[in-house]
């Protein structure tokens, strides 16, 4: 059993390894924005920590939908610090980085922020803050392991695949993947969720007083590679029935929300066929649904 999955991981679709550019050409409709053009509140987008997703980046279409919505959306640079982060109110961190993994995506991988910083995140969230805090396969997910700690998500430094198929990963209510809950039911119904699409990424394990938003089924491993994207007949392996990458609470005065792969949230451009991956793919035609309503609850609109 361990060795056919490995083959089929050994079968990755090129385009994870192609060039990515940001699909400037992605608008999907938004039919009642929550504010008008730029009034709305500061979302930051974390670009202090080698981040492999940044505002005019990869995650240029994310910007652009929350700005339709009506929020001003500003890159953070540097530290975190409670001062600054205060003149925002939500902080959205993708796919940080220690320096010594922003090209070497092999062990060991070290936190991407240091105990200051995490614990003035932790409290800033704790005062009425709100976090978004992303984290996509190994090694992100293990530079965001300490920081997720902080909130009792237990991040694992994997890879999260399908042993039947390659390709993306499907969340749906049919199969109870896509869990019902005021996120995925968003404001009304032409808000709701019934089908996200993933393209890899991580599991996690979610604290008790956390709600989930994407469960894998028994089809799912978590693999442990010691460098990306390599798997061999040594490469740790299990199942994470149960597991989650998405789910979201409340903590003191604020609120998180957390998810374990990223490219679901952008929309993007990949290679010289420039194949859509993200938000504006077939499959993924309902993610920027599933991107502003996770948006409004960390805003407070949505209880």
């Amino acid at each position: 059993m361990k060795k056919s999955i490995i083959l089929l991981l050994f079968i990755v679709p090129g385009w994870l390894y192609s060039q990515q550019i940001a699909d400037e050409n992605y608008n999907p409709p938004i039919d009642h924005p929550e504010y008008e053009s730029g009034i709305g509140p500061v979302i930051y987008i974390d670009e202090g920590h080698y981040n492999f997703h940044t505002k005019e980046g990869r995650y240029k279409a994310f910007a652009n939908l929350l700005e339709r919505d009506g929020y001003q959306v500003k890159a953070y640079e540097g530290i975190f610090d409670k001062k600054h982060l205060a003149e925002g109110k939500i902080l959205v961190i993708s796919n940080a980085l220690n320096k010594k993994n922003e090209r070497n995506w092999y062990l060991p991988v070290p936190s991407a922020f240091t105990k200051a910083e995490i614990e003035e995140v932790r409290q800033w969230v704790f005062e009425g803050g709100s976090l978004f805090l992303i984290a996509d396969h190994m090694p992100m997910a293990g530079a965001a392991k300490e920081l997720a700690a902080a909130f009792e998500f237990e991040f694992t430094n994997g890879f999260a695949m399908d042993t039947l198929n390659r390709g993306p990963a499907f969340f749906n209510r049919k199969e109870e993947t896509l869990i019902d809950n005021v996120v995925t039911n968003g404001r009304d119904s032409t808000e709701r969720v019934d089908q996200i699409a993933t393209f890899t990424g991580q599991a996690f394990r979610i604290p008790a007083d956390a709600e989930p938003i994407l469960v894998f089924n028994d089809r799912y491993v978590n693999l442990l590679p010691d460098t990306a994207w390599v798997f061999n007949s040594n490469t740790p392996i299990y199942n994470i029935k149960g597991w989650s990458q998405g789910a979201f609470k409340q903590y003191g005065r604020g609120r998180i929300a957390v998810f374990g792969e990223a490219a679901m949230f952008s929309a993007q451009l990949v290679g010289e066929q420039q194949i859509k991956a993200g938000m504006n793919s077939e499959d993924g035609k309902e993610n920027y649904k599933l991107l502003l309503n996770i948006i409004h609850w960390l805003d407070r609109k949505l209880d």
